[in-house]
Formats: structure tokens, sequence, C-alpha cells
């Protein structure tokens, strides 16, 4: 596998509480009750996924907050 330079997650608040987050064109998920926590989940997650060799470089992480309003 080549080594890539960055990979980036997608994270929001859970329905039931705490977050979520995964990985664009990687079936990476995980979970954690606060964003702290969430954060060292997603480099263990990368971690186990990647071999030490081919762990990326950065890891960028992006929160998404769904918002309606009514005009």
């Amino acid at each position: 596998m080549e080594k890539q330079k960055e990979i980036i997650f997608l994270a929001k608040e859970d329905e039931d509480g705490g977050y979520i987050a995964w990985a664009e064109g990687y079936n990476i998920f995980t979970q954690a009750d606060s964003w702290d926590e969430l954060l060292e989940m997603i480099k263990d997650a990368v971690r186990c996924h990647f071999e030490d060799e081919d762990l990326p470089l950065f890891v960028h992480v992006h929160f998404i907050k769904d918002v309606t309003i009514k005009v």
C-alpha cells in the first residue's frame, strides 16, 4: 500500500450523545463520549487500520454541525 500523506475524518455529535467519526475513502469508524476522547479514538483507529510504515503523515478532522433555520 502506498503511504498516504493525509487522511480526512468527518465528525459530528451523535444523536444518542457523544460523538462519531468516519474516514473519507476508508472503512474506519469510531465513537466516543467526549471530543478529546474522540480525537484519541481516531488516532487509535488509524494506527489499527494502517501498518506502521503506511501511517498517514496528517489526520484532519472536520466537524459537521447540522443546523436548520426558519426564515
